[in-house]
């Protein structure tokens, strides 16, 4: 295989394999991609070989499960003594997979970047997971398929650290009720900051990488024209307010998809699940058909106590079967719309919401995770993700009834 004139060392031992380039725009890709990874361009078309994409080779191998069946991990879980639990977890039932924070929801990277990453000069890493690497390395003896979170677009430490990236309300940053600021959507600058990320995940060994809160805030068609922000190229787009906000989103997908591609990594999206009963939401710029073409897998968020009377279940948290199920009907004639489909992979419910009230709720374990489990399998779908903010999971479940 020939190799660019000028190749260092690193990149020999990366294990990268380069395609030859039949067009500019081709080449314009490798030598972004060279540049923004390694510090240099391609600078020779004839010296790039072979066919194909060119793939990085982490040194490590998993094999996609026979289904995807997992669990959220915290940067904190994942670099401490829970992470014992979790792999124990997993070795004694059917999951199979862990969804890791590597962005997480503040804006920090869980782990401390080496000195010589590109990451580095950010100076958002947080020494949560000491050794990224080892860990991987411990999922490829145990067979769990790793995947990266990478929370996108709610950042508070690059809100605060580069307001121009933000939404301004006056002179200051916009933040929600929660105190959370985001970061504006319309810029390519912020894409790149989390793609960089992505990259380096994919490049540890990560084989997915999930991208989370890939939307404007809740509510942004009440404040989009009094907060202070820059729309950059969308400026001279002829669409509503709520079409350049989907446009703005199903984009950045798309950007994503396209620069991790190389990476062999795949590429999957939260999305709430009432964005599957809509057009499009209105404010976020979530439209879910959008998304879910330019993507690997989608995972709507389907806990039963985040919905409000829909599919006439006035309840929702108190019949997690009926209301999974008949999430996943609608869900099924979404996807089978589109020409591409992606895997559905949707988030389930491990967790109690007591703050519904008395007789709205339930308390959450192994009966009503099962529930969920059966009304995504009764409608075809068997890859599904558990969330417990706490990584603390039901006891005694059937993970594949």
């Amino acid at each position: 295989m020939k190799l660019m004139k000028l190749l260092p060392a690193m990149l020999l031992t990366a294990a990268l394999a380069f395609p030859t380039v039949s067009d500019a725009g081709e080449m314009k890709k490798l030598e972004d991609f060279a540049e923004r990874t390694y510090g240099f361009k391609a600078i020779d078309e004839t010296s790039i070989a072979s066919s194909g994409l060119f793939r990085f080779d982490s040194g490590l191998t998993f094999e996609y499960p026979d289904a995807v069946r997992g669990v959220y991990v915290t940067g904190h879980s994942a670099g401490g003594e829970r992470f014992n639990y979790l792999t124990d977890l997993l070795d004694k039932t059917d999951l199979n997979a862990m969804v890791i924070d590597i962005k997480d929801d503040f804006g920090n990277i869980t782990y401390k970047p080496a000195d010589d990453s590109p990451l580095k000069a950010l100076n958002i890493g947080k020494p949560y997971i000491k050794d990224p690497q080892e860990l991987l390395k411990t999922l490829e003896e145990k067979k769990i398929y790793p995947i990266a979170r990478i929370v996108v677009f709610k950042d508070s430490v690059l809100a605060e650290k580069r307001p121009e990236l933000s939404f301004m309300d006056g002179e200051s940053v916009w933040k929600n009720g929660r105190g959370e600021s985001f970061v504006n959507p319309f810029m390519k600058e912020v894409w790149d900051h989390n793609v960089n990320i992505a990259i380096e995940a994919a490049k540890m060994g990560f084989q997915e990488i999930q991208f989370d809160y890939v939307r404007f805030p809740e509510g942004f068609e009440n404040r989009h024209d009094t907060l202070k922000y820059t729309y950059e190229s969308y400026a001279e787009s002829e669409l509503d307010p709520i079409q350049r906000r989907v446009e703005a989103i199903t984009e950045f997908v798309a950007y994503a998809q396209e620069q991790l591609e190389p990476y062999g990594a795949k590429v999957s999206v939260d999305i709430f699940g009432y964005a599957a009963t809509l057009p499009e939401a209105p404010g976020i710029g979530q439209n879910f058909g959008k998304i879910a073409e330019n993507v690997d897998v989608i995972s709507a968020m389907i806990y039963p106590s985040h919905w409000t009377s829909y599919f006439g279940i006035k309840k929702p948290d108190l019949e997690p079967y009926k209301l999974v199920s008949e999430y996943a009907k609608l869900e099924n004639t979404k996807l089978a719309e589109l020409e591409n489909q992606p895997i559905s992979r949707p988030w389930l419910q491990d967790f109690s919401a007591p703050w519904l009230g008395s007789g709205n709720y339930l308390k959450y374990g192994k009966t009503e995770v099962e529930a969920q489990i059966k009304g995504l399998k009764d409608n075809g779908i068997n890859e599904y993700l558990l969330w417990n903010a706490g990584n603390k999971y039901s006891q005694g479940v059937n993970y594949k009834p």
